[in-house]
């Protein structure tokens, strides 16, 4: 397997109490259950991330935002069924419902209001339409910063965010052929180049870039149609921006471009504890052999 290949392949998520990890065809949650065992997850992938799909450019990227929102809801509500027990377990329409209003809050909070900011800019104090897409812009990343900045003082959040660092040091070990220990993990770097916080970061600003070029929009109706209908292309665009500057980790030009990707990501991990990093480890070794296994079922 080639270095690229590799960077393409592995990836992951924090989670409550846990940490999955997706490879190309499985993935794997393991979770710390609350009497302290560790407690994995594993499961096949659907067939469109092995699909010719999956390599065509720009469309792919649609793939990376299904994972976050699909498997990632998926694998948040497992760890914390684990947490809470059968009594309190959260699944069917209460589930789906959560999820929905879940999603409408996100888009609403961080595309449709500063969008309607933006429009009144125009509108009422007679901006330009590419300075009102530009302020529209920046409040959207203060957003985004702001957002991630505030729940990083919730106490259960601080330990998601530190099972992400633990996510980010174990897959930065296996990329660097060092033997997958909790000692060994916890000397690596908790930040990597193809971190979700990365493609969110990416996502905000190449949608003031998107958004300016499009001009003036006739009524705010349209404004907020259009962005709605615009977050597939740019989650596309984000996302081969994110492949191409993690396959050229080499160049000086990359570094610098990469570094306020990197610098967030300060916000969104935690230096891991060694308890951690364990569960992290877990969950890529499952992953692992949940992989190779089926390479020899299909040979």
């Amino acid at each position: 397997m080639s270095n690229e290949d590799k960077l393409i392949t592995y990836g992951g998520q924090a989670v409550i109490e846990g940490v999955m990890m997706r490879g190309r065809s499985s993935l794997a949650i393991a979770m710390r259950e609350p009497g302290g065992d560790i407690k994995i997850h594993t499961q096949k992938l659907g067939g469109i991330y092995k699909s010719n799909l999956s390599r065509v450019p720009f469309l792919r990227g649609l793939i990376l935002l299904w994972d976050a929102l699909g498997l990632g809801m998926t694998a948040l509500t497992l760890s914390a069924n684990t947490q809470t027990g059968e009594e309190d377990k959260l699944e069917g329409p209460a589930l789906y419902l959560t999820m929905g209003i879940s999603l409408v809050i996100g888009l609403g909070f961080f595309f449709l209001l500063p969008a309607g900011v933006g429009y009144l800019t125009e509108h009422f104090l007679h901006f330009q339409s590419w300075v009102s897409n530009l302020i529209e812009g920046i409040i959207r990343l203060l957003l985004l910063i702001g957002y991630i900045w505030a729940v990083g003082f919730m106490p259960d959040i601080r330990r998601v965010f530190g099972y992400h660092g633990a996510e980010h040091k174990t897959i930065n070990a296996y990329e660097a052929g060092v033997e997958l220990t909790p000692e060994n993990v916890a000397l690596q770097s908790r930040q990597h180049a193809r971190c979700g916080t990365a493609f969110l970061l990416t996502l905000a600003l190449i949608s003031v870039l998107v958004f300016t070029l499009m001009g003036p929009m006739p009524s705010i109706w349209w404004r907020l149609i259009s962005r709605l209908l615009l977050i597939p292309v740019i989650a596309g665009i984000s996302y081969e921006y994110i492949r191409w500057t993690a396959a050229h980790m080499n160049s000086k030009l990359v570094c610098t471009l990469i570094k306020p990707n990197l610098a967030l990501q300060n916000l969104t991990t935690r230096e891991p504890d060694m308890q951690m990093l364990e569960v992290a480890i877990a969950a890529f070794k499952s992953m692992k052999k949940e992989e190779e296994g089926l390479i020899l079922l299909s040979d």
